[in-house]
């Protein structure tokens, strides 16, 4: 007999969900805003090189690049961060450590 009221049931762990979370959605905005800092620290190297007489536009350009500095600095730290917390929660390279055993979800990358 067929059961019709039986609801599939969908099983993950905070590690899963932590680990879609940061492959789907954390580590692409990390390399974007990373590709932004560094982007806004060349845009402000090159003013600063290209106006060499000019003492404002480089005082504003030196500006720029550090917080283009900045920037990238804080997109390594939260990339550090992350691993830190996922590797706290027991996650290696593709593996989710359970109790007894490794359980494999897949590459990360």
């Amino acid at each position: 007999m067929m059961s019709f009221l039986t609801t599939p049931v969908a099983e993950a762990s905070v590690t899963t969900l932590m680990l879609s979370i940061n492959r789907v959605l954390i580590n692409p905005l990390i390399y974007f805003m990373f590709a932004l800092a560094v982007v806004y620290f060349l845009y402000g190297l090159a003013q600063y090189l290209l106006n060499p007489d000019n003492e404002e536009i480089r005082k504003t350009n030196k500006q720029h690049m550090i917080w283009g500095i900045f920037g990238m600095f804080i997109m390594v730290a939260v990339f550090g961060i992350m691993n830190l917390l996922l590797t706290s929660l027991g996650v290696k390279d593709n593996q989710i450590k359970i109790q007894n055993g490794s359980y494999n979800v897949g590459k990360l990358q």
